[in-house]
C-alpha cells in the first residue's frame, strides 16, 4: 500500500490501555515520538486521561518546536460510536488549535501498517478484537467487547485462563504444577488459595495481561495446559478474523498484531494453523508499531 507523502505537520497518537504513544511527522519525517500514560477513558479516569494527554503534546512540542500540527489522527480502543470518537476527539482539541481531528478504532492502524488498505486486522494484546475492510469500502468489526463480554484470545484472557487452572487444581487437591508455581512467582503469592482474593481485590486487567508470558514460558516447557490454552486463544482469534472476511467476501491479508500477536511465536504459528483450515488468506505478523499507519490514513 502506498500515497503520496502527507504535507505539513502530522500528529498520529496510539492510544492503548496502558499507555498512548505520539509521533509527529513534518512532511513525513519523524520529528518527535514521546510517551506518556493511558488517555483511554475506558480503562483511566476522564482528568487522568486528559492530564496524560497534556504530558504527551508536551513533550511533542519540546521535542519539535515550532511543530503545529494541521491534522492529527488518533487509533484507540473502544471506539464503538461516533460519540465515542467525538469524546476523545474533544479531549485531544486543546493541544491541537485548528487542526483537523480523526479518531478511529486502532484496529484501523494495525491494518494500514501491516500494509495492507483492504483486509482484516486482529489485536491480540491486552484485549482482542479483529476489523476489516474490502475493496467497495464497506467495514466489518468483531469483538472488541471488553473483558467482561470477550476479549477472548488475550493477554488478559490467557492470564485469567491460568488462575483457573490453578484453582481448579487446588479443588482437586492436586499440588501446584508448573504452571501454577510459575504463577504463583510471578505475582508473588505462596499459596493458590490467595489467587482468589488477589484477582478480585487491586489489581486491574492490565496486571492479569501482563501475567500471559508464564503460559507461554510452562508451554514452550512442555506444559500440555498452557499449550492447549494458547491454541484455543490461536483458534477464537482467527474465529474473529473469519467472522469480518467472510462478511466482507474476502479472505485476506490478515494482520495479525499488538503485545501478544508481534511478539509470541507459539501463538502466530497456531493463528496461521487455524487460520488455513478456516479457508482464510496470506497472514502477515506485524513488525512494527500500528501507528506508522497513521501516514497511509491521515489524508485519505
Amino acid at each position: 500500500m502506498t500515497q503520496s507523502t502527507p504535507a505539513g505537520v502530522v500528529v498520529g497518537l496510539d492510544i492503548g490501555g496502558s499507555k498512548t504513544r505520539g509521533i509527529t511527522w513534518r512532511d513525513g519525517v519523524l520529528v518527535a515520538d514521546a510517551v506518556a500514560g493511558s488517555a483511554n477513558v475506558q480503562n483511566v479516569p476522564k482528568e487522568v486521561a486528559e492530564a496524560n494527554l497534556a504530558e504527551l503534546f508536551a513533550a511533542l512540542a519540546a521535542a519539535a518546536p515550532g511543530a503545529a500540527p494541521r491534522a492529527v489522527y488518533a487509533g484507540a480502543g473502544g471506539i464503538d460510536t461516533d460519540e465515542d470518537a467525538a469524546a476523545l476527539a474533544a479531549l485531544i482539541a486543546p493541544h491541537a488549535p485548528g487542526a483537523q481531528i480523526t479518531v478511529v478504532h486502532d484496529t484501523r492502524l494495525l491494518l494500514a501498517a501491516g500494509g495492507a488498505r483492504t483486509g482484516v486486522s486482529v489485536i491480540a494484546g491486552t484485549g482482542s478484537a479483529a476489523w476489516g475492510t474490502n475493496d467497495d469500502g464497506a467495514s466489518a468489526r468483531a469483538g472488541g467487547w471488553g473483558y467482561l463480554l470477550g476479549d477472548e484470545g488475550s493477554g488478559y484472557w490467557l492470564g485469567r485462563e491460568a488462575v483457573r487452572h490453578s484453582l481448579k487444581r487446588m479443588d482437586l487437591g492436586l499440588e501446584p504444577d508448573t504452571l501454577t508455581a510459575a504463577l504463583l512467582a510471578h505475582v508473588g503469592l505462596d499459596d493458590p488459595r490467595a489467587l482468589i482474593a488477589h484477582f478480585h481485590h487491586g489489581t486491574t486487567r492490565r496486571y492479569w495481561a501482563a501475567v500471559s508470558p508464564v503460559v507461554f514460558d510452562a508451554a514452550a516447557a512442555g506444559h500440555a495446559e498452557s499449550l492447549a490454552m494458547i491454541e484455543t486463544a490461536a483458534r477464537d482469534l482467527v474465529e474473529l478474523a473469519a467472522q469480518c472476511a467472510h462478511q466482507l467476501g474476502i479472505t485476506g491479508p490478515i494482520v495479525l498484531g499488538s503485545g501478544l500477536g508481534s511478539n509470541q511465536p507459539a501463538l502466530q504459528q497456531s493463528f496461521r494453523t487455524h487460520a488455513a483450515a478456516a479457508g482464510l488468506g496470506e497472514v502477515r505478523i506485524l513488525d512494527k508499531d500500528p501507528i506508522f499507519g497513521v501516514l497511509e490514513l491521515v489524508d485519505r
